[in-house]
């Protein structure tokens, strides 16, 4: 039975996908890939119904095509999906839906992989693992799945009728969980969240959206995190046209917010006694932007226009001034907990040794430590800005040329063989 064999398997057909195909079809690199539901499926059903993107329509896209309609809007999930759709069919990648990859095996005797999936085994040359950081969602073993509070992750919330009646609490206040508790509340609930460390930019400032900022300032370039920054929780958003996200102002509309969720015991949540710290150290961090783009902005004699409002604080509401450390939340009628405590991810079809002890790819800019094996997709995979649509199309590049440098050699080692056997 004959064995379908290319010269790079691609893994996953979202944008890292998307963009990884794009590139190797620029480099004459023959390839395949393979996509378990549909191109670009996260954002289809993975997503709640009411997701923006978290930055405007000229800066999260791709080079080569731009979004329809208004350049600064904020474009919703499934606008979102079907761009790389249109993008994929723009240069006829040859993406084949519906075929999971089960496993990767590097062959023992001769070079390359050998990849098991649903659909039969293929051979390549080289694997590009395209499948993300969204992986797995992570629920923090705090409350007993053994109750009677109803507990999902960001990841499968949709919408508020899909909730019992009654509070809700959001556990995690990056992006995902302020947006869902903002529209919880906005809906008549009432809503508690629960807000650890995290940084809080502007959404935008003196006329000028946060991502241009974060440009001009060679932020987005930044090759790795500060010490003890890599996991640092982004509080941004581009819900209701584009918005800061202003915790005091959450307060004062209604939310409760809370500390760090700590330990669950017999119905009592209790919460750490670091709300005000947090929210101190996302304020400077909110200010030290401005502080940089007013410092720019005169360096550079820019023309913009003045924005005393942004600098404006809201004053503390009383969960902020008298923070609360323990919730019964039989008392205080929350029927539902969502988990927004981000992902993990899972390589573990992949069987090779790459992967440290938490299973991470051991990696050099997607360049894994095994030969062959390549990554696109990670958070910080070579700056700031990878895990941004933009960011991973410049990223899959870089993984293209690695590929295209490997085939040179290769081309070389089978030529100089030729030439060996005929003198």
């Amino acid at each position: 039975m004959s064995v379908e064999k290319t010269d790079t398997l691609v893994i996953g057909a979202g944008q890292a996908g998307v963009a990884m195909s794009e590139h190797l079809r620029n480099a004459g690199v023959p390839h395949l890939v393979l996509e378990r539901d549909r191109i670009a499926e996260r954002w289809r059903s993975g997503r709640w119904d009411s997701l923006v993107a978290n930055g405007p329509a000229w800066h999260d896209r791709f080079p080569g095509l731009e979004f329809s309609g208004d350049p600064d809007a904020f474009v919703g999930k499934d606008q979102v999906a079907d761009y790389f759709e249109a993008y994929a069919k723009k240069f006829d990648a040859p993406i084949r839906c519906g075929v999971e990859v089960q496993e990767v095996r590097r062959n023992s005797d001769r070079s390359g992989f050998t990849v098991t999936t649903s659909q039969g085994v293929i051979e390549a040359e080289r694997i590009v693992a395209a499948t993300g950081p969204f992986q797995v969602p992570v629920i923090p073993p705090v409350v007993p799945e053994q109750t009677d509070i109803f507990q999902i992750h960001s990841a499968q919330y949709r919408n508020p009728q899909q909730l019992p009646d009654g509070a809700v609490l959001v556990v995690g206040a990056g992006s995902s969980g302020v947006q869902i508790a903002d529209e919880l509340m906005q809906s008549g609930r009432k809503v508690y969240l629960s807000v650890g460390p995290h940084d809080r930019p502007p959404r935008a400032y003196r006329g000028r959206d946060f991502c241009w900022w974060l440009g001009v300032l060679g932020k987005w370039d930044m090759s790795a995190p500060k010490p003890g920054t890599e996991h640092v929780t982004i509080a941004v958003s581009g819900a209701k046209g584009g918005q800061t996200i202003d915790f005091r102002r959450l307060a004062q509309e209604g939310m409760t917010l809370l500390g760090m969720t700590q330990s669950w015991d017999s119905g009592t949540l209790s919460f750490a006694d670091d709300l005000s710290r947090n929210l101190a150290n996302g304020d400077a961090n909110y200010l030290s932007i401005l502080d940089e783009a007013d410092a720019y902005a005169a360096q550079n004699a820019l023309d913009l226009p003045q924005d005393p409002e942004a600098r404006k604080r809201f004053p503390d509401a009383p969960c902020i001034s008298h923070p609360i450390l323990a919730l019964d939340l039989g008392k205080e009628n929350i029927r539902t907990i969502i988990w927004a405590t981000g992902f993990a991810v899972d390589y573990s079809w992949i069987k090779v040794d790459g992967f440290d002890e938490k299973g991470r790819p051991l990696h050099h800019r997607g360049v894994s430590v095994v030969p062959g094996i390549y990554f696109l997709g990670l958070p910080w995979q070579s700056r700031r800005g990878s895990s941004f649509i933009w960011g991973v199309w410049h990223d899959a590049k870089h993984v293209a040329e690695q590929i295209g440098i490997q085939r040179k050699y290769m081309d070389y080692h089978l030529e100089a063989s030729r030439v060996s056997e005929t003198a």
